[in-house]
């Protein structure tokens, strides 16, 4: 590139300032050119460290992490041991070097294998309600430090409906099966084939996979899957149900009881189901996708939004049309008025005094050309 600039008359000088680079590392690289040395970077220092380990200690490292007893030590566990035992004195990086470059890095003890707890719950597609439930418990402050109310949902996660709830000032596997045994009446899941009955995903609190609830899904039929812990992606639907509780301008934040708890969410839960326009279902209430109206709703509401562009473009154009038919008028009558100030004016002047005056207004042009 400088030597491209140069012929075309541009000094190093001006060149390197363009560049922002200092005109001697240029002059440095064009000597190493010169001299057929490669400008590509190497590595700093000298090819061999003067200080780099002996092969005998190489293999004694090697060795010693070879060693059965200690395979299940990590590369900075087996540098302090070699210390320890007076081996040799390396550093961590050192013997990580080492272990990796003799494939000793990997798993070098037999481990259990995963539990599954890491995986994420499998979530098949959803085609309608009542195919996957999800549900948790969350704290509901109280005005006495310390001491709580929780909040029990089962949801559906096609329509976001909440099936049950229950207020609570216990966290117990009883409490948990009693709300669980409420959405199932709720929504006559019994009266279901068993391979039609819903999955049911939540995470790995106590009460929620207490044996009492276990013992009710398998009676049922009903598979539970867990989150992975420490992971609310994995149940995002009742977290996000949850929130939207939370975030409402008339929640109290505290509550006198449960009684005063129960009282709000009697009236909360309902307004929710029937008149919440649900951000995720395009708008419309959880109860309407649960009943099946979602897409009827929204292609009336695509229909109805065509209709309502095609008559405000007829509105527009007929009231275009209006203000074209007052123009002509009006300049038509101005044109008559002013053939009846000039007898000898006839139709074919009557012409030419449009395209004069231009939008029923006479140009002084035209007047004095007819006049």
């Amino acid at each position: 590139m400088l030597t491209k600039a140069k012929t075309e008359g541009v000094s190093n000088r001006r060149s390197c300032g363009l560049l922002m680079i200092q005109r001697r590392r240029v002059t440095r690289w064009q000597r190493r050119q010169r001299c057929g040395i490669s400008l590509q970077n190497g590595r700093p220092g000298p090819a061999q460290a003067l200080n780099r380990l002996l092969p005998v200690e190489q293999e004694q490292v090697l060795a010693l992490a070879r060693q059965t007893e200690y395979a299940d030590l990590s590369h900075r566990q087996l540098t302090v041991l070699a210390w320890e035992q007076q081996i040799v004195w390396v550093s961590f990086s050192t013997v990580y070097r080492l272990l990796r470059e003799g494939r000793l890095m990997t798993a070098r003890c037999q481990r259990r294998l995963p539990s599954g707890r890491r995986l994420a719950p499998e979530r098949r597609e959803l085609s309608g309600p009542n195919q996957r439930w999800c549900w948790d418990i969350s704290y509901l402050l109280t005005f006495e430090r310390g001491i709580y109310l929780y909040l029990y949902i089962v949801l559906d996660e096609y329509s976001r409906k909440i099936l049950a709830w229950q207020v609570s000032a216990t966290l117990t596997a009883h409490e948990a099966k009693r709300v669980l045994d409420a959405a199932l009446v709720a929504e006559n899941i019994l009266d279901l084939p068993e391979d039609r009955r819903p999955e049911i995903i939540n995470d790995h609190g106590r009460q929620l996979k207490a044996k009492p609830v276990r013992e009710l899904l398998k009676q049922h039929e009903m598979p539970q899957r867990f989150a992975r812990p420490r992971t609310p992606n994995d149940n995002p639907y009742v977290e996000a149900a949850f929130s939207t509780v939370k975030r409402d301008p008339d929640y109290p934040e505290r509550f006198q009881g449960q009684t005063d708890a129960e009282n709000y969410f009697r009236e909360y839960v309902p307004w929710y189901n029937t008149r919440h326009y649900h951000s995720g279902l395009d708008y419309v209430t959880p109860d309407e996708a649960h009943h099946g109206l979602r897409a009827a709703i929204l292609a009336e509401r695509v229909r109805r939004h065509e209709e309502q562009r095609k008559l405000r473009k007829e509105v527009w154009q007929r009231e275009k049309n209006e203000d074209s038919a007052e123009k002509a008028a009006a300049q038509e009558e101005t044109a008559k008025n002013y053939a009846l100030k000039c007898p000898t004016f006839g139709d074919h002047d009557l012409v030419k005094v449009f395209a004069f005056g231009g939008q029923g207004a006479f140009s002084a042009e035209a007047a004095e050309k007819f006049s």
